[in-house]
């Protein structure tokens, strides 16, 4: 049986289950269905909720990170894709990691105000300022709040480098602002492409664009001087894999400049998320699926050593990750991504357009 014709399976979101968050000593239990106002499981519109947080940037120390800094506008995400591992943080603020993280989503709408504080602390040294380390900044309620769009104000007003992850054409709307980062040399975008097939990336990510929709983000970003990565990620052995050298070339064809590929974890609440939402979608191929992304990590589905934890390890990573360098040696030879110029940044700049 097949997820389109399970009664319980909910079209449209990505989770179908919300997982107990360790946190919280109380559980909700469907022993007694009849004594709950609401279903826990019914599929509920999404919920806003206002963090006012006093500071943007978070500070990695991650060995496996090539950013040290980052900005998360939303925590919560209504793209639902079922692999992401910003699922656990929700836990801290005491949603579930399941249906809550896809349908409770926060929102900092004071983050511009916060980044231009952040820039004008003394003595500040600029480096590249990811957004969407977590969750993505382009997400539906985007297109309302705008809130990744004033930022990229500041970024701009400040002249000060910043990379950018989504899957959303929703970027798009900001390409007027891009551009002029672009000219700078101040911008990277990063497009994640998981699957070309659209019945996977249905039920994979399901309120995400098609592949086609993102091809042509990469494509116009691209024609207008954008530099732009592709993300082939995660790589699910046994359920995409096989579409690497798909996803590089038409990418490559649309006019990325650079490829990146992470092989799925599953750590934390997600495991036990993904295994009952692979078992509902791909109920032939779970138990191969499942067994596969453990032999990439040690014989777990968790993994959280550095080093291994976004690559993999065994012969089944080593495939993968020799199919990902052929296909860029093949797609996009002789192309890369233009370093970032920090020479722009202008230290202050909000308090000195105020003198005048």
């Amino acid at each position: 049986m097949g997820h389109e014709d399970n009664p319980d399976y909910f079209k449209g979101r990505g989770a179908q289950v919300n997982t107990h968050n360790k946190f919280l000593k109380n559980k909700y239990v469907l022993e007694h269905i009849e004594g709950l106002d609401e279903s826990m499981l019914e599929n509920s519109a999404t919920q806003i909720f206002d963090e006012h947080p006093k500071k943007i940037v978070s500070e990695s120390n991650s060995p496996d990170l090539h950013f040290m800094r980052s900005i998360n506008p939303y925590q919560g995400c209504e793209h639902g894709c079922i692999y992401c591992y910003a699922r656990n943080t929700h836990e801290y603020y005491g949603f579930s990691a399941g249906l809550d993280f896809e349908r409770k989503i926060i929102v900092k709408r004071n983050a511009a105000e916060l980044l231009e504080a952040y820039f004008n602390k003394k003595n500040y040294q600029p480096s590249m300022i990811l957004v969407s380390g977590n969750t993505d900044c382009y997400q539906p309620l985007e297109r309302k709040l705008k809130i990744t769009r004033s930022l990229l104000e500041v970024f701009l007003k400040y002249k000060h480098p910043v990379g950018i992850i989504t899957k959303n054409n929703l970027i798009l709307r900001d390409i007027d602002l891009l551009r002029e980062l672009a000219k700078l040399n101040l911008v990277h975008v990063n497009v994640s492409l998981t699957s070309l097939d659209e019945h996977l990336r249905q039920k994979l990510e399901p309120r995400t664009i098609t592949a086609g929709g993102r091809l042509g983000v990469i494509q116009k970003l691209s024609e207008n001087g954008i530099p732009v990565r592709v993300m082939a990620a995660p790589i699910i052995p046994g359920l995409n894999s096989n579409e690497i050298p798909n996803l590089i070339k038409a990418s490559a064809d649309r006019g990325a400049l650079s490829a990146g590929f992470t092989i799925v974890r599953l750590n934390g609440s997600i495991a036990e998320l993904f295994t009952d939402w692979i078992h509902k979608a791909f109920p032939d191929k779970a138990d191969k699926v499942l067994n596969m992304i453990a032999e990439c990590h040690g014989g777990q589905l968790n993994d959280s050593r550095f080093g291994t934890r976004m690559s993999g390890e065994g012969k089944i990573a080593e495939s993968i990750q020799q199919l990902f360098r052929m296909a860029c040696a093949r797609f996009l030879a002789g192309r890369e991504m233009p370093p970032y110029d920090l020479s722009h940044f202008t230290p202050l700049a909000g308090k000195q357009t105020e003198l005048f």
